[in-house]
């Protein structure tokens, strides 16, 4: 297979990590590999993404932001 008919696969820009304990719980958020905040709700990923000029029309979509420990709704440790 020549690097032509190879699929390209894209990493995010937007990882969020697993939920710490905390009060309130929260989880980092990093942009292009570096963390650049802690977030305690979806709408702060948003807010994170915005500062950085990252707009983002679909928080699943697994090619604008990975979720790690669990997705979009999961704020609370096990």
């Amino acid at each position: 297979m020549t690097e032509s008919g190879s699929p390209y696969i894209s990493s995010p820009r937007i990882t969020v990590l697993g939920v710490q304990p905390g009060d309130p719980p929260f989880r980092l958020v990093e942009i292009d590999g570096e963390v650049v905040g802690a977030a305690t709700s979806m709408t702060d990923v948003l807010a994170a993404a915005s500062a950085a000029g990252i707009r983002v029309h679909d928080l699943d979509d697994p090619g604008v932001v990975r979720w790690v420990g669990g997705g979009k709704f999961h704020w609370r440790p096990h």
